[in-house]
């Protein structure tokens, strides 16, 4: 169903694909939007480890939501900020790209929870972020991707 990776030496492990989800915070969700055009969108994300999901969060209405409702299947990529290996052009870096459904979290104890997670990524502090949950939590929404299919590559961009 989905395409093996072309460029089998460059291939991550799926150990490693899942150790760049879980060190990185941000990414481009891929959805299919109005008049079928892609819409590939920046936007934070805490990947659940004893889940094996990725939970985003964000308003309840938009373009994504819309583009949500009508096809849920969707693409997600993570790369790692890249490394300069002396003696070489370019970044090394490692990205992955995974695909699979997203939904809307529908129960809002979870989606509390999923938002303490994403948000306790950053260096926010715990007080502003239950601050944050009680002004927002009733407009905020999580969507849960349920992994399909990952796969990851190393590049040298040169």
């Amino acid at each position: 169903m989905f395409r093996p990776l072309r460029r089998i030496k460059q291939q991550l492990t799926q150990e490693e694909c899942l150790s760049l989800l879980e060190g990185e915070v941000r990414g481009v969700l891929s959805v299919l939007g109005d008049d079928d055009y892609p819409y590939g969108l920046p936007i934070n994300y805490w990947y659940s480890k004893d889940e094996n999901k990725i939970y985003f969060h964000g308003a309840r209405e938009g373009h994504k939501i819309d583009a949500i409702n009508k096809h849920n299947k969707v693409s997600f990529c993570v790369y790692d900020k890249g490394i300069q290996i002396e003696g070489k052009r370019g970044l090394d870096y490692k990205s992955v790209i995974v695909f699979g459904k997203i939904k809307v979290v529908e129960d809002r104890e979870k989606t509390i929870d999923i938002c303490r997670k994403l948000s306790s990524q950053f260096d926010f502090g715990q007080e502003y972020i239950e601050e944050e949950i009680k002004k927002f939590a009733n407009f905020v929404m999580c969507l849960e991707l349920d992994i399909e299919h990952i796969s990851g590559k190393k590049v040298n961009e040169s």
